[in-house]
């Protein structure tokens, strides 16, 4: 990774704090609150959604647990609200639940609430966003033997069930079934307090937690969607922690870039003339100055992509190397497909989100010029969120001709099966098209686990890039956390899905 990453930096000084504008407890400045703006206000707190980066951010490990959990560093599943587990049958695994774990509203936690909480999020009608990224189509069959042990049985031979489950959010059984709900109520460190709609979230510590208490006894979250403004913030003792800082703030003290498990790619519509061509996608790929666009749009806070997955993730394949740079050889591929009678004077919409990421616009617009200067006619659309969505996501619209979308993915999981499921299949909900070789490969390495799992999934990536090339990869990217000097916190791959609350503490200097 980058020499510029120092996620393993901890920023331990003293500082001081002003009152914040937001009102209520955010402008306290005894260290007793700790105090986070995102990027935007959260769309829910439903636990069900919590595989959304903008309800996960504030509910996982914070407000609500899952049986296990994956440690972002070394990729090993820890218990949580389970104990134990071990697979008894090829589609049944076992758990053993915790005992003396409460919810926040007094009731004990048992295996009865596991079970529901799976059956709510998975094989309901709620729609969760957890059932369709982490478990497609397929319910789960639960069962409960007495208060602390549950069997989870899977309609085919599933070797990472437990990964899985660790995006399943434990809620109490009496949680509403018919609807998501508003306020969650969880087994973890924080409870919600108050929710004021477009001005902050407030978190009271939960006295009654199993696991170890966190310093602070408040949080308090509020957005900015001004990265300049979150850093400001910072720099005004206004808040403790901010996400999703501009580059040029990195030279700060006050700043740690760290591996955020997020690519960005264009998708590249292969239904579509001339981008039904495979040498008009591999022209596109080799046209991308990745180096470039690092350098002098990201901030150096990223590295040049050849896949949709990271480092650290199972089944990256770090013998696939980023496409340089081939201008003349790009151009080349396009004559020759234009020869051949392909339309590559058809305009090409490239999509980009507002947004998405510091410098998207100047990125967008820097494709397009790389793509044009191969022979290609292309236009940016810089659209909103719900927008992008629309083209993101299947059904996908029609008669809107050929589109070449700058997306970002973030595989949080730490398992390829997460990212082929959605982006590689041909009927993937977030892919346009593929190969019936290559949705067998993507089926054959899913029921694989160990090395042989590892090396399906690494392989059927080269395959991808060789006999599909849906995708032009750009960059692995970094985020860049704003941390006040009166706290200690240690960003991690995590970080911009989990910031958990109970691993931010307060500084020596800040506890006197």
């Amino acid at each position: 990774m980058s020499a510029l990453l120092l996620s393993g930096t901890l920023l331990v000084s003293s500082g001081c704090a002003v009152a914040n504008s937001a009102g209520g407890d955010a402008g306290r400045a005894d260290g007793r609150t700790l105090r986070v703006v995102l990027t935007q206000e959260p769309p829910t707190l439903e636990p069900c959604e919590a595989s959304l980066t903008g309800t996960g951010v504030v509910v996982r490990s914070n407000i609500t647990e899952p049986l296990v959990e994956r440690d972002p560093v070394s990729g090993d599943l820890d218990p949580l609200l389970a104990t134990g587990w071990k697979q008894t049958t090829p589609r049944t695994w076992t758990f053993d639940t915790r005992s003396g774990v409460t919810f926040q509203n007094g009731q004990p936690f048992t295996a009865e609430d596991a079970a529901f909480s799976i059956e709510r999020a998975v094989n309901s009608d709620l729609a969760c966003n957890v059932e369709g990224y982490v478990f497609g189509n397929d319910d789960l069959k639960v069962k409960t033997s007495g208060e602390n042990s549950l069997t989870v049985t899977t309609a085919e031979p599933d070797p990472i069930l437990p990964l899985r489950l660790s995006f399943v959010e434990i809620v109490p059984r009496t949680t509403d079934t018919k609807s998501k709900v508003r306020i969650p109520i969880g087994t973890g460190p924080y409870a919600v307090r108050d929710w004021q709609p477009g001005a902050a979230i407030s978190l009271s510590r939960y006295d009654d937690y199993w696991g170890k208490a966190p310093d602070f006894p408040r949080a308090r979250y509020v957005w900015r969607s001004d990265a300049s403004v979150r850093a400001a913030m910072i720099d005004k003792g206004e808040a403790e922690i901010a996400v999703a800082l501009d580059p040029t703030e990195a030279e700060k003290d006050t700043t740690v870039a760290y591996p955020n498990n997020e690519t960005t790619a264009l998708r590249l519509d292969g239904r579509e003339a001339p981008l039904d061509d495979l040498r008009v996608r591999r022209a596109i790929d080799m046209a991308v100055d990745r180096e470039g666009i690092i350098d002098a749009l990201l901030g150096g806070l990223a590295e040049p992509a050849a896949q949709l997955v990271p480092p650290g993730v199972v089944g990256h394949n770090d013998k696939i190397k980023p496409t340089r740079q081939d201008v003349a050889g790009a151009q080349a591929l396009v004559k020759e497909a234009k020869a051949d009678g392909v339309p590559t004077g058809r305009t090409i919409t490239l999509v980009a989100r507002n947004g998405m990421f510091s410098g998207v616009s100047e990125t967008a617009e820097a494709l397009q010029y790389q793509m044009e200067r191969i022979g290609l006619d292309v236009k940016v659309r810089m659209a909103d969120t719900a927008t992008h969505l629309q083209y993101q996501l299947r059904p996908l619209p029609k008669n809107v001709g050929p589109v070449a979308l700058l997306m970002m993915h973030g595989n949080q999981a730490g398992d390829t099966a997460f990212t082929t499921s959605q982006y590689l299949l041909s009927d993937g909900p977030q892919s346009t098209f593929g190969s019936k070789d290559l949705d067998k490969l993507v089926t054959d390495a899913g029921a694989l686990s160990g090395e042989r799992r590892q090396k399906a999934f690494a392989d059927l990536l080269v395959r991808q890039n060789r006999s599909v090339a849906q995708y032009a990869h750009i960059a692995h990217m970094n985020g860049l956390l704003g941390l006040s000097r009166s706290i200690r916190y240690k960003p991690n791959s995590a970080t911009g899905d989990e910031l958990r609350l109970a691993e931010v503490g307060q500084a020596k200097a800040a506890r006197r």
